[in-house]
């Protein structure tokens, strides 16, 4: 099997909202694939429909060679989900936590607790297992959910905002857990995030999704050589900014305030012909295209990582005060 997902004109509408609209994506073995947008763009609903927590309106997907309409039972068996919303009990240890999602998916009683070792060794909470899950960070928090969405060795894990609210170290942790499930463990993996850098990081492909429809998909690199070029931030005199457009290496001209934006290709062989155009220039900086480049282009809007969609609770209310 090539391919882990595969969805045929998925869509979920809440009463006139129509918050994915005629999804048809194939996610590849072994893949860990990326789905960008900004708030309400989707992301969560998508996932919510392919782990079967919200029922399509129309369309279905294929998960792990099973129809998440007709066979949910046997897709939620071959999957692990981290949701952006906690999860974990706060009055049970993590061991205990652990032990209890072992024996909802059924987990043979006598590997159940090498399972549980495997996995607190992985996210590194041995130390802490007996402790109450209250008495832990977020990053903690969060560790023990990669923990608990590993330990029946699911074929595919969906990620939902796995780091959102960390900070930049327990951050940089999980990734490198990830990295190492999807390496050593060979699973697809299906990651929702607001951070670029985690994107640009972790995935091999990345759909860009706003209004429940995606409008891009490739890998990283490709994306970012879509943008046209390196970014030339300027800040000069010109009275006129298309002046520029007769510089072949120069793709794009946006003007914020006093600063000129450039896209330029190969913007360091360049620069000297822009400096001789723009002929007074007081402050100048070079960058190479971002992910975040990418995702203003073809969204339009600028990524806040501050909130995610909701939580699913919160959709699935949602849905049912719609019927």
């Amino acid at each position: 099997m090539d391919n882990k997902i595969e969805t045929f004109n998925l869509t979920k509408k809440f009463g006139k909202l129509v918050a994915v609209d005629n999804l048809n994506v194939k996610i590849k073995n072994g893949e860990i694939f990326g789905l960008l947008g900004p708030n309400g763009a989707g992301k969560t609903t998508t996932i919510s429909m392919l782990c079967t927590i919200l029922m399509p309106t129309e369309g279905t997907a294929n998960v792990n060679g099973y129809d998440i309409i007709k066979e949910s039972d046997a897709v939620r068996k071959s999957i692990g989900i981290v949701f952006q919303q906690p999860s974990v009990d706060d009055i049970l240890t993590g061991r205990e936590n652990l032990r209890l999602h072992a024996m909802w998916y059924s987990v043979p009683k006598k590997i159940r607790n090498e399972r549980i070792d495997e996995v607190l060794k992985l996210v590194g909470l041995e130390a802490r297992q007996n402790s109450l899950v209250k008495t832990y960070s977020g990053g903690m928090r969060r560790r023990l959910e990669l923990a608990r969405g590993l330990l029946h060795l699911p074929e595919v894990l969906f990620l939902d905002e796995p780091t959102l609210g960390l900070d930049p170290q327990t951050r940089e942790h999980i990734w490198d857990y990830i990295e190492v499930m999807s390496e050593e463990r060979k699973m697809s993996i299906i990651l929702t995030t607001h951070y670029m850098e985690e994107a640009d990081r972790l995935c091999d492909r990345i759909a860009i999704i706003d209004s429940g429809k995606i409008l891009i998909i490739d890998d990283p690199e490709k994306l970012k050589e879509s943008i046209g070029g390196d970014i030339v931030c300027l800040k000069s005199k010109v009275k006129d900014p298309r002046i520029f457009k007769k510089i072949e290496s120069v793709s794009g001209i946006e003007v914020k305030g006093d600063y000129i934006i450039l896209k330029v290709k190969n913007a360091s062989e360049n620069l000297q012909q822009i400096f001789e155009v723009a002929k007074k220039v007081e402050k100048v900086e070079i960058r190479s295209a971002s992910l975040n480049d990418v995702f203003l282009k073809y969204t339009g809007k600028d990524i806040r990582p501050e909130s995610g969609e909701g939580g699913i609770v919160q959709r699935i209310m949602r849905e049912k005060s719609l019927r």
